[in-house]
């Protein structure tokens, strides 16, 4: 036994006490580093994708590039119209003390609403529009005594730096929750499992450990990688599926090598075996789970990035974890449960061993498997393509804010804006670069396109015209009264860009020309994923296919696993279309319907599954491979190798979908579909993939399992095996 995990478990179990204490100094070195340090959190210029972000980059070169901007709305108490008098005091009293803030950088002058119920005050605070969130809170201040000074008024105020602010504070208060819940469900689980707090606790020990020192990387990380603010968040979600997952492996494995060596060899020793098996599944998982997850940097995304650099960085830490620290601890562990023998041998009583019993729902699926393995292979594989069946109908579409909790004060004054300015729920923004000689020429074509839209019903409000310094960049502001997720919406944007531009800018020689705005940006980000789906889906087959045949030498079941997981990410994402796109469900699942999928969603949940169902697939097939090296035939092998691993298989599936499903209950739509799909994948993956169509699979392939080499028989060497005298 050379190889590198067999290595790394001798040393620590020799040596237990330094493993330990290794490994807490390296997390808190990769927290330390990482906060002083500090992260690099995305800018505006990160995010930008499609012809919305090509015309972003042209503001930005003229200095018209979008600024954080607050709205405060003043409105009256009672119906009817505002009372004009205490308004303008009120609006005097917010201009003075916003003009007077340091993070303001404009106030504009009054606007009243056509109704003449509602009248607003625009600030516009200094710095890029990402860092408006962290400088908003004097604003807020501001707002609120003046609404002390005017209780008969109504003063609030909404933007996107306050919006974004309450929905950080909002998905912070549900993670707190989450983590509330996840963490003794999970302990509660791996009681059940161990039947020892001692055990159960080295999972969730190890988990937690490994997600802080993912934290600290990720911070360095963010440097090359800028952090989205969706990297913390993914290094939970996944730091605790597969921090647990793997130690679950290694656990389970030490105790059957513990259980069938009947005392006679040393705790070390104990753990040097279940490393020369699980240690190697562990790091072909996490290998599968990094590899996967890297196809995410091909979306040329800044959030896929940011969630891509999370899920490797804590898989890496996790697979450390189980290879180092974890030996040091079951060591320890065995060694105090052989003196707790020796005393009850002392005493004349008898250390009760638990044997390993296959489950009754692993019995009564696997019987239809072994009998008729070609209808059992039939009848799953159409009841996962019905469940996929609803991907026919699937719609993509980002999250906009209407899809934001309506408890948020920000989101109610929001509405409350929106409702007295309609104008102003989206727009379209027009950029155009031309020689400075030619702004004349540029301004009276874009005056032209906005009177076109003058009598059109797709537009509101008056449109805005806007220069750089220099007169290279002119840029048309067109509102638009309807919320951007409408149909309307984008039909504003399909009008502008397919019918007004050629008729106006278009006609112009040598210019260049974009549209922006928050249509396009809503209408642009889904249609570069879509884009982008068919190469990172086939890289992530590849990759699939590339780590199954590297790790089983099998061309066959490399194509297996890669149609395996397709079909349980097809099915699982179908039962996420048929729920999260239809209204049945919003009062079972608590959220409003958009009638579409976040367009993250898909992607994400298919490399995510990919890696993750990689961890039962490799821990499955090394059982099975292992004993056709032995000798066995693969018949047995596969029936032997499936109920001797379904224990720990479903004990770790149980254990993701309870940190999965715990983000169902979150406010963020895009969150709750992710824990739905991944909960739901995590099911059918460890049931129905795991217990019916792969043994089914193999019994019906055989020997042709293996092409095109097959596992020689051997005897592995022994380790320790000369008895001891452990009580």
């Amino acid at each position: 036994m050379t190889n590198l995990p067999v290595r790394m478990a001798r040393w620590s179990a020799h040596h237990p006490w330094r493993a330990i204490a290794a490994w807490f100094l390296f997390v808190f070195m990769c927290l330390g580093l990482g906060i002083g340090v500090g992260g690099n959190m995305a800018q505006s210029a990160d995010y930008r994708v499609g012809e919305a972000g090509r015309a972003e980059a042209l503001q930005e070169q003229g200095g018209l590039e979008r600024k954080p901007l607050e709205r405060v709305l003043i409105s009256t108490k009672a119906r009817g119209p505002l009372d004009a008098g205490k308004a303008d005091a009120a609006v005097r009293d917010i201009t003075d003390r916003m003009k007077r803030l340091p993070e303001v950088a404009s106030v504009a002058g009054p606007v009243r609403s056509a109704d003449g119920t509602a009248v607003r005050v625009d600030v516009t605070m200094k710095g890029p529009e990402q860092e408006g969130k962290k400088h908003i809170d004097p604003l807020l201040a501001q707002t609120a005594e003046v609404q002390k000074a005017y209780p008969d008024l109504w003063v609030e105020e909404s933007g996107g730096p306050s919006i974004s602010k309450d929905v950080q504070g909002q998905r912070s208060e549900d993670f707190s929750r989450t983590e509330m819940i996840a963490l003794p469900v999970t302990l509660i689980v791996l009681l059940l499992v161990f039947r020892s707090l001692a055990m159960a606790t080295v999972p969730l020990l190890l988990a937690i450990t490994s997600i802080m020192s993912a934290i600290g990387l990720s911070m360095l990380a963010s440097h090359v990688f800028p952090d989205a603010g969706v990297g913390t968040n993914i290094i939970l979600l996944i730091g605790m599926a597969v921090g647990v997952d793997y130690t679950l492996f290694y656990l389970k494995r030490e105790r059957e090598e513990r259980a069938r060596s009947g005392g006679r060899l040393s705790s070390a020793a104990v753990v040097e075996l279940a490393a020369a098996t699980s240690g190697r599944a562990v790091v072909m998982s996490g290998l599968a789970v990094a590899a996967s997850s890297a196809t995410l940097y091909l979306a040329d995304d800044v959030i896929f990035s940011s969630l891509a650099t999370g899920t490797i960085v804590v898989t890496v830490a996790a697979v450390v974890s189980s290879l180092t620290v974890l030996p040091a601890l079951l060591t320890k562990l065995g060694e105090r449960a052989e003196r707790r023998a020796e005393r009850r041998a002392l005493k004349g009583k008898t250390t009760r061993r638990r044997g390993q019993k296959n489950g009754r729902i692993t019995e009564a699926m696997l019987r239809p498997t072994s009998k008729h393995p070609a209808v059992t292979l039939a009848v799953a594989v159409f009841a996962m393509l019905l469940m996929a069946a609803p991907l026919l109908g699937l719609k993509l579409t980002d999250v906009g804010r209407e899809t934001y909790s309506r408890e948020l004060p920000a989101m109610q004054a929001y509405d409350r804006v929106n409702a007295a300015f309609p104008e102003l729920k989206a727009s379209n923004q027009v950029v155009v670069r031309a020689a400075p000689e030619r702004a004349a020429e540029v301004a009276a074509a874009l005056n032209d396109l906005a009177g076109r839209t003058k009598n059109d019903p797709l537009f509101g409000g008056t449109p805005r015209l806007l220069t750089s310094p220099d007169s290279r960049i002119t840029m048309l502001e067109l509102g638009v009264p309807h919320d951007m997720s409408t149909q309307a919406a984008r039909d504003s944007l399909t009008k502008v860009r397919e019918t007004y531009l050629p008729a106006t800018i278009d006609k112009l020689p040598g210019i260049e020309a974009e549209v922006s705005g928050e249509v396009a940006r809503y209408v642009d980000y889904p249609e570069h994923q879509a884009r982008k789906m068919p190469m990172i889906l086939g890289a992530l087959l590849l990759v699939t296919f590339v780590i199954t045949v590297l790790a089983f030498r099998s061309v066959v079941l490399g194509l297996v696993g890669a149609l395996l997981n397709l079909l349980s990410a097809g099915a699982s994402l179908g039962l996420l279309t048929l729920v999260f796109q239809g209204r049945w469900a919003e009062g079972l699942l608590g959220f409003t319907s958009m009638g579409s999928i976040g367009s993250r969603v898909p992607l994400f949940l298919f490399v995510i599954l990919f890696g993750l169902s990689m961890d039962y697939q490799v821990f499955v097939i090394s059982r099975i491979r292992e004993a056709v090296q032995h000798g066995v035939p693969t018949r047995t092998a596969v029936l032997d190798g499936i109920r001797g691993s379904a224990s720990v298989v479903t004990s770790a599936a149980l254990v993701m979908v309870t940190v999965f499903a715990s983000f169902i209950p979150l406010h963020l739509i895009e969150m709750k579909q992710m824990g739905f799909s991944l909960a739901a994948a995590v099911l059918l993956d460890a049931f129905v993939i795991r217990l019916l169509i792969l043994p089914a699979a193999m019994l019906l392939l055989g020997e042709r399992t293996w092409w095109p080499s097959r596992p020689r028989a051997h005897v592995a060497a022994p380790v320790e095996r000369t008895p001891q005298n452990v009580g």
